[in-house]
């Protein structure tokens, strides 16, 4: 994958509460875990929002869940260097731009990012200077039944989703990789673990917005 520069976003970028950079595969539980947390910390957290250039799923709104962008527009903002990170998955491009992690810390607020193995190895690169946690499952044999729960999946696209689990739990053991590892096999505790780890920039966050 591409590495790309990434110049200084200013003071901004370095003062208040930290980024988070949430990873791990799909269906390990992230949703969940950030839908609690934005639910019992409202206004603290914001979610940098994904460009994608596949279709969107039922329900899901341009703008809020992803910028669904084609393929042609997402490329010349890559080529531009207006991306933190970006990556192909299953014929698809995702990444995440500079624009959308500077309009939530315009808001004083804790950005979110929900970024693939390669995204957190792309930023580790960057002086963003994030939190680093990986949300994993107990096993992928779980994974696999989650994913089945969904009902969104095809055989086909299940079997891809698996293999890159499998390749992302494995490349994710790197040494140094993470700050924090939860494995999701109760949901409660996991989510204790997500608070506690972020607890002191959640304070920031308050305070500062409180100021």
């Amino acid at each position: 994958m591409q590495s790309l520069p990434f110049p200084r976003m200013g003071p901004p970028a370095m003062q208040g509460p930290r980024p988070v950079v949430l990873s791990g595969p799909s269906g390990a539980g992230k949703s969940t875990l950030l839908k609690k947390l934005f639910k019992d910390y409202e206004n603290v957290f914001g979610f940098s929002v994904s460009h994608t250039t596949r279709k969107p799923r039922p329900g899901e709104v341009n703008g809020k869940d992803y910028h669904f962008v084609s393929r042609e527009d997402m490329q010349k903002e890559i080529d531009a260097g207006e991306f933190i990170e970006h990556a192909e998955f299953s014929g698809n491009m995702y990444g995440t731009s500079k624009g959308a992690v500077q309009a939530i810390q315009a808001q004083n607020q804790i950005c979110v990012l929900d970024v693939d193995i390669q995204g957190v190895k792309s930023i580790k690169r960057t002086d963003l200077n994030p939190i680093y946690i990986s949300v994993q499952p107990p096993s992928i044999d779980v994974l696999e039944k989650r994913l089945r729960d969904r009902q969104t999946e095809t055989e086909e696209s299940l079997r891809k989703r698996l293999t890159a689990a499998c390749i992302d739990l494995e490349l994710s053991k790197e040494p140094g990789l993470f700050d924090l590892v939860i494995i999701n096999d109760d949901l409660e505790k996991a989510y204790s673990e997500l608070k506690e780890m972020l607890l002191e920039e959640i304070k920031k966050a308050q305070e500062s917005r409180k100021s």
